[in-house]
């Protein structure tokens, strides 16, 4: 095993294949394209997650669209080889024994990236500990801190006993894994002699922890109450430190992570305003997220970059010279892709659906912020474009945490519309939404379709697989496509500059300009300005596929958080 990592890269969760389901949605992906990235520059890294048995949830959708979800059946064995190593934990007075399990991407050359997934489901423990690696984002508050617990402090120590004593940098994929921070303060306690934390502890840390939020809700982020830490964990000293842990008894993990790290990123521009609006004392930076083009990449458009663009893997920068590709083998390439996915779509619907109608796509998490109906907010608007304009086919996807009824509620609202315009306009909501779906359905529509609540998306990365694949985006001005959008260019925005009658999330006023879009400018232009469409097609992936990629990204955090 090559031990020589200096970043150690923590998540919750991290999407690195199909048939290993311990993801849930965009964080997990942008952990997988991260490592993937590092993968491809040779950035000397290590990835700590939590093993899922029964995965987040397989979810199936009943007649009225109402999910129900199932625990998802794999065999550990079959993708995953376990190591002999094993470390303890301290969790409410009981010792919890974990173990790792390895998986290893390698490059061409052999260079490997070690992932490494933790389980507590071993005899030794009790049962209620063994569940710890059951469910991701299940059970209650203690449930979830038990198993950040695992991750954060199970973690480091695994590491070192995995042989891996040189850890220059540890970067925390969001709040869930800070309590790592607590483990490296004592390996400096201790190995200083010290009988108490010091500033010298505190400056330790924080020069070799990065943190990455994500979120930018402050009900989003991890907190739990200190008498629940203190049960937890323990009545350690270093809790009285009230500048780290404790605001008004409650400790929340992304304070603790701005609290001992040395550099702080949002994950786009915006999001780096926000978050220093919403920490106000903290210096936060941003490094705006990026897609792993191979990953991405549906297989007509990588044979096309291949033959035009020969050093677009290795250098993704270089997808800018895509405006030199024929605009015949651009639209060529997109419709063996389309065909793909219009075929898959009809082998699990049935519904018909034609390769030649202007096709939109939407899938995501399913939250009341993504606003997914907003399409839907005034019918007779929507049939009216489609008659006059022409036909319009639309493919949902997208799973609601278990426990979220309001996403669930909207998954009902779009199978509603479904219903009421089955004799115009035909939508299919595909069930459980993965890894495989989302390369299908990002690389195969005409149009990638985003309406969150600004500026409740931090982020949002479809978009960008979408423009891997020549497919622009209509989107709500927030997130990475404010950086993204040259309005007519590469795709357009939703309510760009008109003005705001009443709230500025007003759901009415922004479907009124979504349906102008699409029915002055977009619609029409597929169908009568195709030449045109397919210039705003190369655009994307000349601009956007160029620079919203993991290549750039983790250059971004070499040069500014790894290794200075």
């Amino acid at each position: 095993m090559n031990n020589q990592a200096k970043i150690a890269y923590f998540s919750m969760e991290i999407a690195i294949a199909e048939n290993i389901p311990t993801y849930s949605g965009g964080l997990g992906v942008l952990a997988g394209d991260t490592i993937f990235a590092a993968l491809n520059l040779k950035v000397p890294m290590v990835a700590v997650t939590l093993l899922y048995r029964k995965g987040y949830c397989y979810q199936k959708l009943d007649s009225n669209g109402w999910q129900v979800e199932e625990p998802v059946e794999w065999v550990v064995e079959d993708f995953l080889q376990e190591l002999p190593e094993r470390i303890k934990v301290d969790i409410d007075n009981r010792i919890v024994h974990i173990r790792a399990w390895k998986f290893e991407i390698k490059s061409p050359t052999n260079f490997g990236i070690p992932i490494f997934f933790l389980d507590t489901n071993l005899p030794e423990n009790d049962e209620s500990d063994r569940a710890l690696s059951d469910y991701l984002y299940g059970g209650d508050q203690y449930y979830r801190l038990c198993q950040e617990v695992v991750l954060g402090i199970g973690g480091v120590r695994m590491l070192k006993a995995l042989g891996y004593q040189h850890i220059d940098r540890f970067h925390m994929n969001e709040g869930h894994a800070s309590l790592l921070t607590l483990e490296l303060l004592e390996e400096s306690r201790v190995g200083a002699g010290r009988q108490v934390v010091t500033e010298e502890d505190i400056e330790n840390v924080k020069q070799q922890c990065v943190f990455t939020t994500h979120t930018p809700v402050i009900a989003g982020h991890d907190k739990f109450p200190m008498d629940l830490i203190i049960q937890v964990l323990g009545n350690r000293e270093v809790f009285n430190r009230k500048d780290i842990f404790c605001c008004e008894g409650v400790l929340n993990l992304t304070y603790l992570a701005l609290n001992l790290s040395h550099y702080v990123n949002g994950v786009a521009k915006k999001h780096g305003e926000i978050s220093n609006l919403m920490f106000g004392h903290y210096s936060i930076d941003s490094i705006t997220n990026g897609v792993s083009v191979t990953r991405w990449t549906s297989t007509p458009f990588q044979l096309l970059y291949d033959h035009y663009i020969p050093s677009w893997k290795e250098d993704n920068f270089s997808l800018r010279y895509a405006l030199n590709i024929p605009k015949n083998e651009i639209w060529e390439a997109h419709m063996q892709a389309k065909k793909q996915l219009i075929q898959h779509v009809n082998r699990q619907t049935n519904i018909g659906m034609d390769q030649d109608v202007f096709t939109i796509g939407f899938a995501r998490r399913s939250a009341a912020y993504k606003r997914g109906d907003l399409l839907f907010q005034d019918l007779e608007r929507l049939k009216s474009i489609v008659k006059e304009k022409g036909a319009i086919q639309v493919i949902y996807a997208g799973k609601a945490h278990p426990q979220d009824r309001e996403g669930k509620e909207l998954i009902q609202r779009i199978y509603r519309a479904k219903e009421s315009l089955k004799s115009e306009i035909h939508i299919v909501y595909l069930e459980n939404y993965d890894l495989e779906l989302a390369k299908l359905i990002t690389s195969g529509v005409d149009l990638w379709l985003n309406t969150p609540q600004t500026p409740m998306e931090a982020s949002g990365t479809s978009g960008m697989k979408a423009a891997l694949n020549g497919v622009p985006s209509l989107s709500i001005l927030d997130g990475w496509w404010i950086e993204g959008c040259i309005e007519g260019i590469t795709g357009w925005s939703i309510a760009d500059d008109k003005p705001k009658h009443e709230s500025k999330n007003d759901s009415h006023e922004d479907a009124f300009w979504l349906y102008e879009k699409l029915e002055k400018v977009i619609v029409p232009m597929f169908y009568k300005e195709r030449e045109k469409f397919i210039s705003v097609m190369q655009h994307c992936i000349a601009l956007n596929g160029s620079f919203f990629n993991s290549q750039r990204m983790l250059q971004q955090y070499v040069l500014n958080a790894y290794f200075r």
